[in-house]
């Protein structure tokens, strides 16, 4: 039978299973940046997924940024198979009224996910600050997710115009959503950004780091900036969120860039399953 790991790195002694292993790589920053790995994630993590990269000779992955990511440290003759996840509406959104609101002249702009160090939120306060500074002297940031391991929840918690929500259940989160203008993400790395198409179910405009990932996530209907430029970023945003019909045509672009996302991930189901039935008679001797 395939040995099927979606979710932590296989074990050595599991890797040891070889052909029969069959890890679903949702990104590679434990090996790209350790800088943002704490103690027991270098220990326990990083060591056993390098292991497992470096002799494993399948992988399911759910971007093509994962795959090129994947292809630098993989063995020269190890398949990859696209699996992309469908994108499910998690916390019940939908765009409602949002299109016959005014305009944005204080934003709110919205991050979602565990606060810890590869997140890069103090980019996002930054840009938030950069908009106060620019004359839109309300404009906040609502974070929706549990502290994690690091100093950046603490000193973000001190940060004009920005709210810690910490973890919310569904309901609480998606009254938070609703009263967002945009979503942003200022990561320095992701193998997806999943929560990025999650939020487009409420119609939100969606800011993230101007990389490939992101472009291959958001396609058209994405706006990309420099986190490292907050003063740039900070000025297109409001750019962006000041053109006429700008809400109707966020609504438009999130609705069609989910088909599109939907479509793809469909259509890579039969790749996915081929690669666990290869696994399987690796499993059997007979592949």
């Amino acid at each position: 039978a395939a040995i099927l790991c979606p979710g932590f790195p296989p074990s050595p002694t599991l890797a040891a299973f070889g052909a029969r292993v069959l890890p679903y790589i949702h990104d590679v920053f434990l090996i790209t940046r350790p800088q943002d790995l704490n103690l027991r994630a270098r220990l326990y993590m990083a060591r056993p997924f390098a292991f497992a990269v470096r002799r494993l000779p399948r992988f399911l992955v759910n971007s093509e940024a994962t795959a090129g990511e994947l292809r630098r440290f993989c063995r020269p003759d190890a398949k990859i198979a696209l699996y992309r996840p469908q994108v499910r509406n998690v916390f019940g959104l939908a765009p409602g009224a949002r299109v016959d609101r005014g305009d944005a002249a204080a934003p709110r702009l919205l991050a979602l996910g565990t606060v810890e160090p590869r997140k890069n939120l103090r980019a996002a306060a930054a840009v938030v600050a950069a908009l106060r500074a620019q004359g839109h002297a309300q404009a906040g940031l609502d974070i929706v997710g549990r502290p994690g391991w690091g100093e950046d929840a603490a000193w973000l918690a001190t940060q004009p115009g920005v709210t810690m929500h910490g973890y919310l259940p569904a309901e609480a989160a998606r009254a938070v959503v609703e009263r967002a203008d945009a979503l942003i993400s200022t990561a320095h790395d992701e193998g997806l950004g999943l929560p990025l198409l999650e939020a487009q179910y409420a119609g939100l405009p969606v800011i993230a780091p101007d990389q490939p990932v992101f472009r291959e996530a958001l396609g058209a209907s994405g706006t990309f900036i420099s986190p490292a430029d907050p003063a740039g970023a900070a000025a297109l945003i409001a750019e962006t969120l000041s053109r006429p019909g700008w809400r109707a045509a966020a609504v438009a672009a999130a609705e069609s860039n989910l088909a599109r996302w939907n479509a793809q991930a469909g259509r890579d189901r039969e790749a996915a399953l081929a690669m666990i039935l290869a696994a399987r008679g690796e499993g059997r001797g007979t592949a």
